[in-house]
């Protein structure tokens, strides 16, 4: 039987795809969120960025958006639920950043983010002088786990789950799959058995996976 690595505990229906694959899964979180202490610049906020779940969680509650500009369905679907008006969505942060500068050049943004954001928003909306304020809502921390066992294919939603994995163990022999580009480009330093998500959800991966070790 070959058996899989998930760099994070999935949901009972995302391990529902695994039913009957004939595929053995081991499951733990490779990193860790937490909301930090941060400043509103107000009450209501015309438009916002958002490239995760956890920074919608972050400010759920606690503030009126106007309008979301979110990376990824999975954001968008959250901030949707948090009663906020989804403005524009983009699998990503790159593409969601070229649409801003085409659309709406003359709006002003706030960027709720982590600490380990990537730098593709910023960078592409400073160099076409896009107003905006970035906000750092929560950070991720690596939990780097050391396994005695090796593993067929190994999930990866990150880069930082990437990071936290190879601190303690290689990837060897094993496929790595990931959920886009940028974990993908992470995983290129230690492996180039890599399968990419065909498009940026954990359940994309999982059909991955399920699809490859069936062939």
């Amino acid at each position: 039987m070959k058996s899989i690595l998930s760099t994070k505990k999935l949901s009972t229906s995302q391990k529902q795809l695994f039913l009957n694959s004939g595929l053995s899964l081991v499951e733990y979180n490779a990193i860790n969120t937490e909301t930090t202490n941060f400043k509103l610049p107000s009450e209501n906020i015309k438009n916002a960025i958002f490239t995760s779940k956890n920074s919608v969680n972050a400010v759920s509650g606690k503030v009126q958006v106007k309008n979301c500009f979110c990376v990824g369905e999975k954001t968008a679907d959250l901030a949707n639920e948090s009663g906020f008006h989804i403005q524009e969505i983009a699998d990503y942060g790159k593409d969601l950043a070229e649409i801003i500068i085409q659309k709406y050049s003359e709006e002003n943004f706030n960027f709720f983010c982590g600490n380990k954001r990537r730098d593709d928003i910023p960078e592409i909306l400073k160099k076409n002088r896009i107003d905006f304020k970035e906000i750092e809502v929560y950070k991720t921390t690596l939990s780097p786990r050391a396994f005695s066992q090796e593993f067929d294919g190994i999930l990866f939603f990150s880069p930082s789950a990437v990071q936290s994995f190879t601190a303690k163990n290689q990837l060897n022999d094993t496929t790595a799959f990931c959920i886009g580009n940028t974990t993908a480009a992470e995983a290129r330093k230690h492996t180039n058995n890599i399968i990419t998500a065909t498009r940026p959800s954990i359940e994309n991966v999982i059909v991955q996976v399920v699809k490859y070790f069936k062939k």
